[in-house]
């Protein structure tokens, strides 16, 4: 979806930076000096095409520079506009809680609450120095100025040949899962985790790239959000690797009870496979598993994403069709590379029957 947004935007200002997976930061000013309107009307006019053209909605933040933006989008209702001006930023910030500022995390943010300074106006109203020395003199600094609703930051507009881009600016692949109502059973936000590692692995192998680090966003109910970020250990698309990594993010949060609306995962620092190394090992089953990969791509390639699934995400209910002979064909080979105990590790699901039994559906 977020492609799509971006082409919109693209339609109104070339300053347009992508903020995956869901999000973008646009400059309008030039926009607003060519169309001869302001920042409300062009809002309307984008939320409008949004609906039009894409079938969503869209909820718009506008302030004097992107983290008021940012901020008045968090706090706008959905489907609605919230437009800050410059004389209502101290009475908007003087209420919210410092974590709410851009680089205010939560250890920052107990910090700065053992001193009694809880909030952005409090913040705000404290002594520079008393600041630096708290959190430091250049962290002081940066925390003084947002919480006076100063961010020196600009708008980074996005390469259109790479739409989806790291914070960094390397290029990135990124992949969404929205439950149907508020998921607190950590069993079915893993699932989503795996479906979304295999999504991503199969996308990268197809294109012949390898990816250096993941980040996991998790969203609330509350619509509140927390990122977190890790690198792999070596550079690459090899699913069960990616899905280790997105587990051991998610348990480090510590959600337990979690209300949780959506997750999404991105691969980041992408680069060519030819140019990424890899640790040989000694276990052969590694080696297997990794045949299979390569043979369960083909058949997703030939066959569709539907041919080859973890058994982990078949659900009852579900069919898919094929050619008897072309399914029993890569089912064939399949057996070739991997032993029966390989087979039951890997948790590959195929069937060669001309209609396949129920569970044979990828969870996307």
């Amino acid at each position: 979806m977020l492609p799509a947004l971006l082409g919109l935007l693209g339609g109104l200002t070339p300053a347009v930076q992508a903020l995956p997976p869901d999000s973008a930061l646009v400059d309008v000013r030039g926009a607003e000096r060519y169309f001869g309107w302001n920042a409300a009307q062009l809002a309307s006019v984008l939320r409008v095409r949004a609906l039009a053209h894409c079938g969503v909605g869209c909820t718009i933040g506008a302030g004097p520079n992107p983290m008021l933006a940012r901020m008045a989008a968090r706090a706008a209702r959905p489907g609605t506009t919230l437009v800050l001006s410059p004389d209502e930023v101290t009475e908007f910030l003087a209420e919210k809680p410092v974590v709410a500022l851009d680089g205010v995390g939560p250890a920052t943010a107990r910090t700065l609450c053992s001193y009694g300074l809880d909030s952005v106006g409090k913040v705000a109203a404290a002594p520079l120095a008393t600041l630096q020395r708290i959190v430091g003199a250049r962290a002081g600094r940066e925390l003084h100025e947002r919480a006076l609703g100063v961010d020196r930051k600009t708008v980074v507009p996005s390469t259109a040949a790479h739409p989806w881009l790291s914070p960094g600016g390397a290029p990135a692949l990124g992949a969404e899962r929205y439950f149907p109502r508020d998921e607190v059973d950590p069993e079915r936000r893993r699932r989503a985790l795996l479906s979304l590692t295999e999504e991503l692995g199969v996308r990268m192998r197809r294109d012949g790239q390898v990816c250096c680090s993941l980040t996991l966003t998790v969203r609330y109910a509350d619509r509140s959000s927390t990122t977190r970020g890790r690198t792999l250990r070596e550079p690459t698309a090899h699913s069960p690797a990616l899905t280790a990594l997105a587990y051991a993010i998610h348990d480090s949060l510590g959600l337990q009870r979690a209300r949780v609306r959506g997750i999404s995962l991105r691969a980041e620092g992408l680069m060519p496979a030819r140019r990424a190394s890899r640790q040989l090992t000694f276990d052969p089953t590694d080696d297997r598993v990794r045949r299979i990969e390569a043979v369960a791509d083909r058949a997703r390639a030939k066959f569709g994403q539907n041919a080859v699934v973890p058994g982990a995400l078949a659900e009852p209910g579900v069919i898919a069709v094929a050619e008897p002979g072309e399914v029993a064909g890569a089912v064939a080979e399949l057996d070739a590379v991997a032993e029966p105990s390989t087979r039951a590790e890997s948790g590959v699901v195929a069937k060669p029957d001309a209609v396949a039994e129920p569970g044979l559906a990828d969870a996307a």
